[in-house]
């Protein structure tokens, strides 16, 4: 059905890739005991042995020690194990107050909402009109009762990428604990925890072309985190439940496949498509930072037009894109991004994301622009917005 469909909503998914469910396949059919202690039988002691080489591949590549990374089951919990955890453990201790950004994922930003109804105080930060956090803004935000920074390293739908190791060294500097949120980055820019003062990181498999259900957390030695789900004792006590074994298996492999001149491909084919569009569709706008974004995203509006309208028209021509718009949204709301970066209401809606894989082509990237160029150049003919 889908076979002739050009996919550009990688931001939101991978397709998986095929190396990646070669290496997981052993263990849905031949190794599917839980993992087991060098005292238990063969076949658990085997998935234990497997299940720890992924967590040592996955913790070296970000420059981590083994113990120091959990699987979970994907951003969103552990997002909420970093920021319910730091939490649980400093609140009444230490202070109960939290410092995001404006535009953070729904993962940080609902999270630290729901605490905020429990009594946490929250400070949401302005971003500049790239999607950039000041650190001396941040650090005049900083006050005796602050426990916690969560600013994401690249946003989930601008692509706009922080300045992490700044925002890193004022938390430092303050003794304040420093999550961030690096689903949409990982493998695709450097992160290294050893160079880079960060306390917890936020990693997913799904945007790399690994299976859904599986994402980690590193957690920096001695950070406090109170355990906020109970059960067993798996993942150091850090985390109950089922490992996931095929998941981490995958995880690692996918990590594994990630180089950098697919990442250099991957930036041309995103700078290639902002150039086509800015120069030949008057009147788009591109959201985000021109050249400091992630090397898949492009975020453009097309003003004039509704972005429900123009996804559900490339749609029909057989390409899959998403839209900042509001009914496009679960929330009804138009994106708290572009309205975070200073835009408006019809900013948001005419917005359109593109984001690009391993499996993207160049030819896919010229045809979803004369698409685009066609479809918008329709729509704005029966457009009352002007």
């Amino acid at each position: 059905m889908f076979e002739d469909y050009i996919y550009l909503d990688n931001a939101s998914m991978t397709r998986l890739d095929e190396r990646v469910f070669e290496k997981m396949k052993t263990y849905f059919f031949d190794i599917y005991a839980i993992p087991t202690s060098e005292s238990g039988y063969s076949m658990g002691v085997e998935a234990k042995e497997t299940l720890e080489k992924s967590r040592e591949n996955i913790a070296q590549f970000l420059g981590a020690e083994t113990s120091e990374f959990i699987f979970t089951s994907g951003f969103t919990e552990s997002s909420n194990i970093a920021i319910k955890g730091v939490v649980g453990a400093l609140k009444g201790k230490k202070g109960s107050h939290i410092i995001i950004s404006k535009i953070e994922d729904y993962s940080v930003l609902n999270t630290v909402k729901a605490l905020e109804k429990e009594g946490c105080q929250v400070t949401y930060l302005e971003v500049d009109p790239w999607g950039q956090v000041d650190p001396e803004v941040l650090k005049d935000s900083i006050t005796s009762e602050t426990i916690l920074v969560s600013i994401q390293h690249a946003n989930q739908e601008i692509g706009t990428i922080q300045n992490i190791k700044s925002i890193g060294e004022v938390c430092q500097e303050k003794e304040i604990i420093f999550h961030t949120d690096a689903t949409h980055s990982f493998t695709r820019i450097p992160l290294d925890v050893k160079k880079i003062p960060v306390d917890l990181v936020t990693l997913s498999a799904h945007t790399i072309h690994g299976p859904s259900g599986i994402g980690g957390l590193y957690i920096r030695k001695g950070t406090p985190l109170k355990k906020w789900m109970d059960g067993g004792f798996q993942e150091s006590n850090r985390r109950s439940g089922l490992e996931n074994i095929p998941g981490a298996v995958g995880f690692s492999k996918a990590v594994d496949l990630v180089t950098a001149k697919e990442n250099q491909t991957l930036k041309k084919m995103r700078d290639h498509l902002i150039d086509r569009i800015l120069s030949e569709i008057p009147q788009s706008i591109l959201n985000g930072h021109r050249t400091n974004r992630t090397p898949q995203n492009a975020n453009i509006t097309f003003e004039f037009v509704e972005g429900e309208s123009i996804t559900l028209h490339l749609d029909l021509r057989g390409f899959g894109v998403s839209t900042g718009s509001a009914c496009f949204s679960r929330s009804l709301d138009p994106s708290h991004v572009i309205l975070g970066i200073g835009g408006n209401h019809e900013r948001a809606h005419g917005s359109i994301r593109f984001t690009f894989s391993r499996f993207t082509t160049m030819d896919d990237v010229n045809r979803a622009a004369d698409a685009v160029a066609s479809v918008v150049e329709n729509l704005r003919k029966i457009s009352p917005l002007g």
